[in-house]
């Protein structure tokens, strides 16, 4: 009696988790760290597409304006949706107008607004963008995914959702996709031009072509 209750005190020991550490669930492998991008603005593209309604002149125009100054980091685990984040900053006053079909002329007028009425660059001097939960599917390597975050433009957050697609090669991460916003929640004005009958529409549409670096 006294060797049965020593066998089963020994076998207690063998499956007893050690203290301080903690057990994993039956068949869970190795934890996997994510791996961590910094963008490079040097090698991608990130612009605000807006297009003008009404009469075709001038600021009527549509706009194609470029962000020449943001950064960021991507983080997320090869061959898995999650655990992942994307965070993004856009200085605005890097913001300008880049269609050739405009003179320097008129992109330096274009520039002055978009610093003193649209985007008031020396109130709000950033864009930022920062996810809150991804979803999607893996196929063939790339990641179709909807990143849902928090979009801080002119010191108004809203939660909005960004599909991309995204593939790694070697150390480099490309991010390509478009989403709309309607300026008006956000508070953001538009200039005008012929008395108001050329203006701005009030969905304006962001695209990019990110490149981040493994770091």
């Amino acid at each position: 009696m006294r060797h049965v209750a020593g066998l089963i005190f020994a076998v207690l020991l063998a499956v007893a988790p050690i203290p301080g550490q903690a057990s994993l669930p039956a068949g869970s492998g190795p934890r996997i760290d994510p791996v961590r991008y910094r963008l490079d603005p040097a090698r991608s593209t990130f612009m605000i597409h807006a297009n003008r309604s009404g009469l075709a002149w001038f600021r009527g125009k549509s706009h194609r304006i470029g962000a020449k100054d943001f950064g960021g980091e991507v983080s997320l685990v090869p061959d898995a949706l999650n655990p992942a984040s994307l965070e993004l900053t856009v200085r605005t006053a890097s913001l300008e107008e880049t269609d050739p079909i405009f003179t320097e002329q008129e992109k330096g007028i274009i520039k002055k607004e978009l610093d003193e009425i649209v985007l008031e660059t020396a109130k709000y001097p950033e864009i930022k963008f920062k996810s809150t939960d991804v979803k999607g599917s893996i196929a063939q390597g790339a990641f179709d995914v909807e990143i849902g975050g928090d979009l801080t433009l002119h010191g108004v957050t809203k939660h909005i959702t960004i599909p991309a697609r995204v593939t790694l090669e070697g150390n480099s991460l490309r991010a390509v996709g478009e989403f709309d916003i309607n300026r008006k929640k956000w508070g953001v004005k538009a200039t005008t031009a012929a008395r108001g009958l050329v203006r701005v529409r009030h969905t304006i549409k962001f695209k990019f072509d990110i490149i981040g670096t493994r770091i």
